[in-house]
């Protein structure tokens, strides 16, 4: 039999076995994983077994890893492939708060009827519970129809990637050979537009910093102190205000040192998309792109570093009036990373910075909120070349290359730890409200994932 045939028959093998995978997906979506609330460990374990039994089901040798914080998932086929690979998910979720907004329980699935098509609508529907069972839909088919699974592939699903993976990167370099494969395949981002395939090459790295400035040891009243003790708030928000320039460019020394611009071929092939900024800023009640001048808006999304401020805070807030100088103001600041930046350097510069706004009676204190490296795939791979014929054929259009905006630190780690490039495939769509009241996944992204999966281990093998 030849490969194109036995591939069909893995494809018509998924299509007649999507209403048994929905009730399969529907099942472990009502397993309320939340990595971030302690009350939900035992949730976490037990959406772990369910995913170890249902990958030793197909085959897989398949185990739950323990470590400090809520377990891995590991699973391995026979050796002897031509290419290792390694597929990465993760199986917790988000909180559901504020309960009040969700149209019905979170974690019980149903499957609904919109104008777009069928969604199956639950807490981590598409983030990400719904995206890994396309990989083990795809193997599933593969072993159905093959009577064994491909060779050579490990699969590692994570419970912590909602609350920042911290064992992670200790599991990692403690498990390297284990996991070690030529590359890592992660499902977790987006398909372009709602309807396009797209491979994400590229994506931003992050620092996040939080500056606490002090002054008084007291609120102080602002009649009799005003215009002679420093004012936190005040001092912050200088500073704050410093940091980009009238052009939308970050003011720190050394900020852009490792910044690389497009290329011309990936320039060409990101304007050829029609990115339309007016209509992404539209859904959030926007309309004007603020990055730096002269920038096209898909590269101020994708492949320009950023400084933003995400909370300040300080003297009174509340209802009414009080006219204090507050004794402390607190701000939390975040930078995305391209290209070559260093995190460490970013961080130093953004400490100097304040520090320079701080008159003699003010102190600064600093807490470090994660750092991590943008990430470039290398995309000579023939891998890539491959995975975009192969997403061609299934969804009917050519497949872009494309950046993102978002951090996903693992394909740093990936990168940094076991030595491999990551390749970021997705099939979510940007209305699927992840992190939201009633997030949903679309019933035809998850059938097409799993035979986009079907196609590519194909074309990789």
């Amino acid at each position: 039999m030849s490969q194109d045939t036995t591939l069909d028959a893995v494809l018509h093998r998924l299509d007649q076995g999507l209403d048994a995978a929905v009730d399969r997906l529907a099942a472990f979506l009502s397993i309320p994983s939340i990595s971030t609330d302690p009350a939900h460990a035992g949730d976490v374990r037990r959406a772990a077994e369910w995913l170890r039994d249902e990958l030793a089901g197909i085959g897989f040798q398949a185990s739950v890893r323990d470590t400090a914080g809520h377990p891995m998932v590991v699973a391995r086929s026979q050796p002897g492939g031509a290419r290792p690979l390694l597929f990465y998910g993760h199986y917790d979720v988000q909180p559901v708060d504020p309960l009040s907004l969700w149209d019905r329980p979170p974690f019980d699935p149903q499957i609904e009827d919109t104008p777009d098509g069928k969604v199956i609508r639950a807490r981590g529907a598409s983030d990400d519970k719904g995206q890994l069972m396309t990989f083990v839909e795809a193997f599933r088919a593969w072993r159905e129809v093959h009577g064994a699974l491909p060779s050579d592939l490990v699969l590692l699903f994570e419970g912590e990637e909602e609350s920042g993976s911290p064992s992670l990167r200790p599991f990692l370099r403690d498990n390297a050979d284990e996991l070690r494969a030529s590359l890592a395949m992660i499902c977790d981002t987006e398909l372009f537009g709602g309807t396009r395939p797209a491979i994400v090459t590229q994506l931003r790295g992050l620092v996040g910093e939080e500056v606490i400035i002090r002054a008084a040891d007291r609120d102080l009243h602002s009649g009799l102190f005003g215009g002679l003790a420093a004012n936190p708030i005040m001092v912050l928000t200088q500073a704050l205000a410093a940091l980009k320039d009238a052009d939308g460019r970050v003011t720190l020394p050394g900020f852009y040192d490792g910044v690389e611009d497009l290329s011309d071929d990936l320039r060409r092939d990101w304007e050829s998309l029609g990115f339309d900024a007016g209509a992404m800023l539209g859904r959030v009640g926007l309309s004007h792109p603020v990055g730096e001048q002269g920038r096209m808006p898909v590269e101020m999304a994708w492949n320009r570093p950023t400084a933003e401020i995400n909370g300040i805070t300080g003297g009174y807030t509340g209802d009414g009036f009080k006219t204090v100088l507050p004794a402390q103001a607190r701000a939390k600041v975040s930078f995305r990373l391209t290209g070559q930046q260093d995190p460490a350097k970013v961080r130093a510069a953004f400490r100097d910075h304040v520090q320079g706004f701080l008159p003699p009676d003010c102190s600064v204190e600093f807490h470090e909120h994660g750092a991590s490296p943008a990430s470039v795939m290398d995309t000579s791979d023939p891998a890539f070349a491959a995975a975009r014929q192969a997403l061609g054929e299934e969804w009917s259009q050519d497949a872009a290359f494309i950046g993102s905006g978002g951090s996903i630190p693992i394909a740093g780690d990936f990168k940094t730890i076991l030595g491999m490039d990551s390749m970021l495939i997705g099939f979510a769509c940007d209305d699927d409200r992840i992190h939201s009241p009633n997030e949903k996944y679309d019933i035809r992204s998850f059938a097409k994932g799993a035979r986009s999966w079907a196609r590519i281990i194909a074309a990789l093998r």
